[in-house]
């Protein structure tokens, strides 16, 4: 499956959010899936295009990968914009897991 890890980006420490979702990135991996970040997608296009444009690029380009996710593993705290993925992916019949022991082994 291809599982977005979705948690808060902008809101507490962007570093150690980052590097969350980047470990929990790894134990989906380990579980036999693909995992998918949208910040890390997302990111370095802002960085090209000027802070000015987070607000036009995160969350469209962020929804739009999850859109072709299986499933969604929910980390962190409080993030309309995680929540908006969760929603999408539970929408279209996708998992929603809270946490990576959840998760099937693949």
């Amino acid at each position: 499956m291809w599982i977005m890890v979705a948690g808060p980006f902008r809101a507490g420490g962007v570093d150690a959010e980052t590097r969350a979702k980047n470990l929990a990135a790894l134990g989906v991996w380990e579980r036999g899936h693909v995992p998918v970040i949208g910040v890390n997608m997302v990111v370095p296009m802002i960085a090209a295009a000027g802070q000015d444009r987070y607000d036009d690029l995160m969350a469209p380009l962020s929804l739009a990968l999850a859109e072709r996710c299986d499933a969604v593993l929910r980390i962190g705290g409080a993030s309309g914009g995680a929540d908006r993925e969760v929603e999408l992916i539970r929408a279209k019949g996708g998992g929603v897991y809270r946490n990576l022991a959840e998760i099937p082994q693949a």
